[in-house]
């Protein structure tokens, strides 16, 4: 594993929101401005202590901050090897580690005297997380979400709705979460004057990817604090799932000048490594841009953008933050993918032994630990972001399970 140094970790992005040759801005000029003021008010909200301690106070009255570091005694057991411990962020206030984000983001947009709030979504808890948000400071909210994952995500959807926002279900292109993204670009560049666009990952242009990982990272700092409470020392090994990326930037960024710390992130190697079969850029994609930003992505042989599968809507994405492609580049964080059955596979261990439901995209990071810790002693120890719960893909599974069985 390569050590870390200033240029794989602390001064990214850069003044033009790069993170080494990845990131950037590629948007039309209607989106500027706002980029621009969001980047401003970012910078100022981040030295404004009011800002700070309000959210501060929102992550622990309203989120539940902080989640519990959890040793899953009865799973480690059974797989042998190291301790798998889990950062729960399924315990979180609307059951993932998404509403970090957009506690954060809202606020910006009331700072920015935004009245309106958009938001894409794949698996549904950034969908809720956004309109969760809005209903607590009172701003309307709209969420673009494909409509195979309307379908496959319908507890997210009913949940959303209640909450008083409003779903439109997209039906271009694979109905998933890229189509999702493309629609809710649309609908910015058309009302940039009183909209915000909360983006739920470390994706898009600039500064979406660095102001998600900030508000993420609370994940990898409590992570870091629990601990040296609870053993001593920091973890051996320290693993999480990958989409676009955001539950991964907010526990592996605090880590990145941990040199000893191994850092593994695990993409969706859906039914296998054909192209169309999976949703794993940083293992089989090339450079080139999307939704705004230099990243791997999923290309054809003309460079235009491939249709992705992974059984899990939050996975199910052809591109990855720009910050994963850094890391992956400068050798800092180890990717690997997992395949649909062995993310169930490992979301009924989890559930069998543990008592937990993770999601299926978390799954996928379970299954994940779970090899890793097969080939490490007793002592090592391995934590699992567990980004989200899985009551959303109880139905879908269900599904898949019937599937495989004819």
């Amino acid at each position: 594993m390569a050590s870390s140094s200033t240029t794989a970790s602390g001064n990214v992005p850069d003044h033009d929101g790069r993170f080494g040759k990845f990131g950037g801005r590629f948007v039309p000029e209607t989106l500027m401005h706002a980029l621009d003021q969001l980047t401003n008010e970012y910078k100022k909200a981040q030295r404004d202590p009011q800002f700070n301690a309000e959210l501060q106070e929102l992550f622990r009255d309203f989120v539940g901050r902080p989640s519990p570091l959890y040793f899953a005694k009865r799973l480690s057991e059974k797989v042998g090897g190291a301790q798998i411990w889990l950062k729960r962020e399924d315990t979180n206030h609307t059951g993932a580690h998404k509403i970090n984000n957009t506690l954060g983001q809202t606020l910006l947009a009331i700072r920015m005297g935004k009245t309106r709030v958009i938001c894409e979504t794949g698996a549904g808890q950034h969908g809720v997380a956004t309109a969760t948000a809005c209903a607590r400071f009172g701003l309307p909210c709209v969420v673009y979400m494909g409509e195979e994952d309307v379908r496959r995500q319908a507890p997210n959807v009913r949940s959303i709705k209640l909450l008083g926002a409003e779903i439109r279900p997209v039906t271009s292109g694979s109905r998933t979460l890229r189509d999702a993204i493309n629609e809710a670009m649309r609908d910015w560049m058309s009302s940039v004057h009183n909209t915000h666009y909360i983006i739920g990952s470390v994706v898009g242009p600039h500064p979406f990817p660095m102001i998600v990982r900030d508000y993420q990272s609370v994940i990898g700092l409590e992570t870091i604090q629990q601990s040296r409470e609870k053993f001593g020392r920091l973890p051996d090994t320290v693993v999480a799932c990958v989409g676009g990326g955001s539950n991964a930037a907010g526990m592996f960024f605090p880590f990145i000048d941990q040199a000893k710390v191994e850092l593994v992130g695990i993409e969706a190697g859906g039914l296998g490594s054909a192209p169309g079969e999976h949703a794993s850029p940083l293992s089989f994609g090339k450079p080139g841009v999307l939704h705004g930003s230099f990243s791997y992505v999923m290309q054809d042989v003309d460079g235009q953008t491939c249709d992705v599968h992974s059984a899990s809507a939050g996975l199910d994405y052809p591109g990855v933050g720009p910050e994963h492609s850094y890391w992956k580049d400068s050798g800092r964080v180890r990717y690997t993918d997992c395949k649909d059955s062995d993310a169930l596979a490992g979301f009924y261990e989890l559930a069998r032994t543990e008592g937990i439901l993770a999601a299926l995209e978390t799954s996928h990071a379970v299954a994940g630990a779970m090899e890793i810790a097969r080939e490490k002693k007793r002592d090592e120890i391995v934590v699992v972001c567990l980004s989200g719960r899985g009551d959303k893909d109880a139905a879908e599974i269900e599904r898949l399970q019937s599937l495989s069985k004819k």
